[in-house]
C-alpha cells in the first residue's frame, strides 16, 4: 500500500518528459508551416546599379550657368540705366528743397534743362552715376539671388524667390551703396554756404530703416501678393495688367506714406545738428510736417519708376532672356 502511493507520489512530481525534434525534424517543420514562416524576416534585396547612380547624380540646376548671370547683369543694366535719369532729378530737387538751397520746382526745371541742352554733361555726371550704381546694384544682387537659389533647388531659370535671403541680400546691397550716395547727395546739394560735413549716425540710421521697408516692398512683397491679386482679378484684367505688375507698383508707392518722414527727419539732423544749438524734437517734427506732403509726391514718383517700372522692366527682360536658356 505504501509502496504504491509512494511511485504514485513520484509519478506527480516528476517533470514531463522533454521532447527532442531532429534537426532534420526540426527544419522540416518550420518550412512546411505558414506561420513560422511569415515570422522570418526578409533577405534585403540589393538594389540595382543604375538606380544607385540615379540616386546619387547631382540635384543642382547648372545649365547655362555662366548665361544666366549674364542675363542677371544683362537686365538689372537695362533697368538702372532707364531709371537713373528722372531718380536722379528727384533725388536732388527733394535734397534742396529740404537744405532750403532750391525750391522742388526750379530744380526739376534746372535738371530738366541740363538734360535738354547737355545730355552727356547731366547722364555722366557723379549723381547720375552714383543713382545708375544704386539700382543697378540692387537688381543685380536680386537677380542673382534667385539664380543661386534656382541652382540650388534644381528649379528652372525663371524661378523667381521671395525668402529672407533675398531681402537680406538686397537691402544689405541697397543700404550700403544709398547710403553713400545720400552722404555725397547732402553734401552736393546741402545748405548754401555750409561747408560739408559727415553724415551723423542718427541720419544714417534712419535712412538705413527707410531702405529697408522700401527693399521689402519692392522685392518680397510683390512676389507674394502677385498671386493673391490674380486670383481676385477678372480674366479680362488679368490680361491687361498681372497682379504681379499692379503690386510692383502699387506696394513701393503707398510705402512711401510711412518712409518719407523718416527720410525727412534724416535730412534735418544733418541740416540743423544738435552741435550748432539745441532743437527741439517738436521743431523737427514741424519742419517735416510741413514739407511731408510735397516730399511724398516727389518720393513716390521717385520710387515709381525706380522699383515700379524698373522693377518691371528687370523682371521681364530677365525672364525673356532665362525662358531662352531653359
Amino acid at each position: 500500500m505504501s509502496t504504491h502511493s509512494s511511485d504514485n507520489a513520484c509519478d506527480r512530481l516528476a517533470p514531463n518528459p522533454v521532447v527532442t525534434l531532429a534537426p532534420a525534424r526540426a527544419v522540416e517543420l518550420t518550412g512546411s508551416n505558414p506561420l513560422v514562416a511569415a515570422m522570418k524576416p526578409p533577405v534585403p534585396q540589393a538594389l540595382p546599379t543604375s538606380r544607385l547612380a540615379e540616386s546619387t547624380e547631382k540635384t543642382w540646376n547648372t545649365k547655362n550657368l555662366g548665361l544666366r548671370l549674364g542675363a542677371d547683369a544683362l537686365s538689372a543694366a537695362c533697368a538702372g540705366t532707364m531709371v537713373a535719369p528722372i531718380v536722379t532729378m528727384i533725388d536732388r530737387s527733394i535734397m534742396e528743397n529740404a537744405s532750403g538751397r532750391d525750391t522742388l520746382m526750379n530744380s526739376i526745371k534746372s535738371s530738366i534743362r541740363t538734360l535738354l541742352t547737355r545730355p552727356q554733361t547731366f547722364i555722366f555726371s557723379k549723381p547720375a552715376a552714383l543713382i545708375f550704381c544704386l539700382y543697378g546694384g540692387t537688381y543685380l544682387t536680386a537677380n542673382t539671388i534667385d539664380t543661386a537659389s534656382s541652382t540650388m533647388a534644381n528649379k528652372p531659370a525663371t524661378t523667381v524667390t521671395a525668402g529672407a535671403a533675398k531681402f537680406a541680400a538686397s537691402s544689405t546691397a541697397n543700404i550700403g551703396i544709398c547710403i553713400y550716395k545720400d552722404q555725397v547727395f547732402v553734401r552736393m546739394f546741402g545748405p548754401p554756404g555750409v561747408v560739408p560735413r559727415p553724415v551723423p549716425l542718427p541720419s544714417s540710421a534712419l535712412f538705413a530703416v527707410r531702405d529697408c521697408i522700401t527693399m521689402f516692398s519692392s522685392f518680397n512683397v510683390p512676389s507674394m501678393l502677385g498671386p493673391w491679386l490674380d486670383e481676385r482679378m477678372s480674366e479680362n484684367l488679368r490680361k491687361a495688367a498681372s497682379g504681379m505688375t499692379i503690386a510692383q507698383f502699387a506696394v513701393p508707392a503707398a510705402v512711401q506714406l510711412a518712409s518719407t518722414p523718416l527720410h525727412l527727419l534724416g535730412l534735418d539732423l544733418y541740416n540743423r545738428p544738435t552741435s550748432e544749438g539745441t532743437v527741439a524734437w517738436r521743431d523737427r517734427w514741424t519742419t517735416v510736417r510741413k514739407t511731408w506732403a510735397v516730399s511724398v509726391v516727389a518720393r513716390i514718383a521717385r520710387i515709381v519708376p525706380a522699383y515700379g517700372f524698373g522693377g518691371v522692366v528687370n523682371t521681364k527682360i530677365r525672364r525673356n532672356l532665362m525662358e531662352g536658356l531653359v
